[in-house]
């Protein structure tokens, strides 16, 4: 059963205006198996999965199930071939029974009584064993528990090939253990599945095969007991084990061993990241560094407190303070350039000047608004000290190119003046030119006196920039880099092995 190819894509190719998401790329999935797809953020493994689910329409290449070829027009088509699909977000209803949601939009012949549905249920859940009542509510059963219906809902639809997207990133240790022997009693009825995570333990936990894409490409197919972690890591970062760059690095402040600008302790936060120290010196570059989904963006989203805190002391040059509220942050000095660009960073439909004044009239309060003149003068200041190309500063800033917009945002932070100012991923989408004046201003801002936290998919980028690194899996900090020690094949060893 093993070797019995249930799925084969071959030379799958697909283009969007302007990029080239994947290229001659081939999967391989046989019946029994669980294959991890592997990949960092834009390798590929969404549309891969759209374009075998029938959300997308490839551009080129084949697909054959049970040896023959097939082409989804929709995700219908894709789902009554056999093809059952479970995303992190679990689409059921919470408000409907574990029974109904199973069986919801079923043909109506087949359970027109309650009882005949609920019986069904039972035997399923029973047989799975998934810990649920076919008759009590959805929304009363745990994240992992509702997983693993979504997962029996797509089973019962005579699933022969199941994707598990992310399904462990909100669940706990032992959880996560649940839904393996789910997985593995799965497999052994010879259900293909494909196991899509960021969590690089859960791989090798529970995967047979793994497939490695990298900007849009296929790297290679492995056996996953053949695929050393630190290897896996090297496959999908694009960088040999031997391609450490002799790179000049910020140095540590002299004042290490002052006061902290900013310490915290035990810091948590209803993000899921776990409790963490952490503390950064005046005038110091430091950064998270990990993997996709090592939890780097929701330790600083805890601590800049863009997330609900949970637990943890927070101290400001020595004095304990009290930060629950990114507004609270500012006050108390720190800005926050987020992860996410489109959603978290700009206004699209206001202007550069109404985006780049926003913090500052944020902290002042509504009913105190900067003047006319006041926001014009300041405007005008960054679009000069940072080189903003716009037409005009009344541009609308959804105008402006990637690199632009994300000047206007760090701009927006400095016209705060922040003691402490924490970049996540400020060069994704931009141009090389662009990037590295972004690196130049945050040396120059280190070397005026502010602390700053720098956090980049491209280690050789923070590695220009930062002088300790904080290294992150799995949603915990495995330990720390600086100095001699701040290299590539340090830190990808470090978060292979776990900081052991």
């Amino acid at each position: 059963m093993q070797s019995e190819i249930i799925l084969k894509m071959e030379g799958i190719d697909k283009s969007f205006p302007g990029v080239r998401a994947l290229h001659n790329v081939d999967f391989t999935l046989r019946k029994g198996e669980i294959h991890a797809l592997m990949g960092e953020n834009g390798a590929g493994k969404s549309t891969l999965i759209k374009i075998l689910t029938g959300v997308y329409q490839k551009d080129a290449g084949q697909i054959f199930i049970e040896g023959r070829p097939v082409y989804f027009k929709s995700p219908q088509e894709a789902q009554n071939m056999g093809i059952g699909t479970v995303f992190q977000e679990i689409a059921l209803c919470p408000n409907l029974t574990v029974a109904e949601n199973i069986f919801i939009g079923r043909g109506r012949d087949n359970f027109i009584k309650w009882k005949q549905m609920n019986a069904k249920a039972a035997e399923m859940l029973n047989s799975l064993g998934i810990p649920a009542s076919p008759t009590q509510e959805l929304a009363s059963c745990s994240i992992a528990v509702q997983q693993m219906i979504a997962i029996a809902r797509a089973v019962d639809m005579d699933c022969k090939i199941l994707i598990l997207d992310e399904p462990t990133s909100s669940l706990d240790e032992d959880e996560v253990q649940k839904l393996f022997a789910l997985m593995r009693q799965l497999k052994a009825r010879g259900v293909g599945i494909i196991f899509i995570t960021h969590f690089i333990d859960e791989v090798y936990a529970i995967s047979d095969r793994i497939t490695v894409l990298r900007n849009g490409e296929l790297i290679g197919e492995y056996h996953t007991s053949a695929l050393p972690q630190i290897e896996l890591i090297s496959k999908m970062m694009g960088k040999a084990l031997s391609d450490v760059s002799a790179i000049k690095k910020h140095e540590l402040p002299k004042s290490d061993d002052s006061v902290p600008v900013f310490e915290a302790r035990a810091l948590s936060s209803a993000a899921g990241v776990r409790p963490f120290n952490f503390k950064i010196q005046k005038g110091e570059v430091n950064g998270f560094a990990g993997l996709l989904g090592s939890g780097r963006s929701e330790s600083v989203r805890a601590i800049f407190a863009a997330d609900k805190v949970t637990g943890g002391e927070v101290k400001i040059n020595g004095r304990r303070v009290k930060i629950k509220t990114p507004l609270q942050a500012m006050k108390q000095g720190i800005g926050y350039l987020p992860e996410d660009r489109k959603g978290d960073g700009i206004i699209d439909e206001l202007s550069v000047r109404d985006n780049l004044i926003l913090a500052l009239q944020v902290m002042k309060g509504f009913f105190r608004p900067l003047s006319r003149k006041q926001a014009e003068e300041f405007t005008d200041q960054f679009i000069q000290k940072l080189d903003i190309k716009t037409p005009s500063p009344n541009t609308p800033i959804k105008s402006l190119s990637g690199g632009n917009q994300q000047k206007v945002i760090l701009a927006r932070w400095l016209l705060t003046q922040p003691m402490y100012l924490i970049l996540d991923e400020p060069t994704r989408g931009i141009d090389v030119g662009t990037k590295v004046e972004i690196q130049k201003l945050v040396l120059k801002l280190a070397a005026d006196g502010m602390s700053i936290t720098f956090i980049s998919s491209e280690i050789d980028e923070m590695l220009r920039v930062c002088a300790r690194l904080i290294v992150m899996k799995d949603r915990e900090i495995v330990g720390e880099l600086s100095g001699m020690n701040l290299t590539e094949q340090d830190v990808m060893h470090m978060i292979a092995q776990g900081g052991k």
